[in-house]
């Protein structure tokens, strides 16, 4: 599996709540490689001066505030009206693509980038990656994993899982799945992911 001879190897990295992929992104970067989060990025955009304020703020003005986007404010302003959410995507989703550019931009010497996203199949970024890795993690674990968190409910969980693609298709689709089962084996086969992605041969190591 050999990067583009042009640009970094673009690995897709997606899996659903609870499965480990926010500690597996870790894992990437503790081996050098580099990771675009896009969460993080709706952060960046939303914040103070980010590149989506006045636009989200046009769209919903009670959602501004001196700090950048309240999150909260546009969560209400969503389940109040049913058009509310694709107006945001359209607004917010070529602001991430082009955070997302920048980001493989500035580092076009690098072998292998990691896009970290949530919802990778879900929103068809998978189309631009060269390959796609799901992480995961038996039911029971998933649901221990998630549960444990504060505040998390039971009913909280239900609704995210069912926004959420399941986990056998994403299984289905991606190029490579790791099992979360534990942090040794998981770093072991991210190493071993990062060893059958990057060539070895001088130039390359």
């Amino acid at each position: 599996m050999k990067p583009p001879a042009d640009r970094p190897f673009l690995l897709g990295l997606t899996g659903s709540i609870g499965m480990g992929k926010t500690t597996t992104a870790q894992m990437f970067r503790d081996a050098g490689i580099p990771v675009w989060d896009a969460d993080a990025a709706v952060h960046r955009l939303y914040g103070p001066g980010g590149a989506a304020v006045a636009p989200v703020a046009a769209l919903c003005p009670e959602a501004a505030t001196a700090g950048g986007i309240d999150r909260a404010a546009l969560k209400r302003w969503i389940a109040a009206d049913d058009s509310a959410l694709a107006r945001l995507e359209a607004v917010v989703h070529p602001l991430v693509a082009r955070d997302r550019t920048a980001f493989i931009d500035a580092r076009a010497s690098a072998p292998l980038i990691v896009l970290d996203i949530p919802l990778l199949f879900e929103t068809g970024a998978d189309r631009f990656c060269d390959a796609t890795l799901v992480v995961s993690a038996p039911p029971e674990a998933q649901r221990a994993r998630v549960l444990a968190r504060p505040g998390m409910t039971e009913a909280q969980f239900r609704t995210i899982l069912a926004r959420q693609m399941p986990d056998a298709e994403k299984r289905a689709r991606a190029t490579h799945v790791i099992e979360t089962r534990d942090l040794e084996s998981t770093r072991a086969a991210v190493q071993a992911l990062v060893a059958q992605i990057i060539p070895t041969e001088p130039g390359h190591a």
